[in-house]
């Protein structure tokens, strides 16, 4: 597998999808921007990770309280 994207890009688009608050669950992502969980598993041993690095809490970016 290779990254089209730099470490830093994957980084500044999971912040920029976050702040256009789309959902940052693992599926949601997957489906709608494979090529940024693709080049985040290339960088990073998880998605959990990937946010984290991103400076975002995993558990409230991932998951909705109802």
């Amino acid at each position: 597998m290779e990254a089209n994207m730099n470490q830093d890009a994957v980084i500044s688009q999971i912040r920029k999808l976050h702040e256009n608050g789309e959902s940052l669950s693992k599926k949601k992502v997957k489906q709608s921007h494979p090529d940024l969980m693709r080049n985040a598993l290339y960088y990073f041993p998880s998605w959990e990770h990937a946010l984290q690095a991103s400076g975002l809490d995993t558990v409230s970016t991932t998951h909705r309280i109802v």
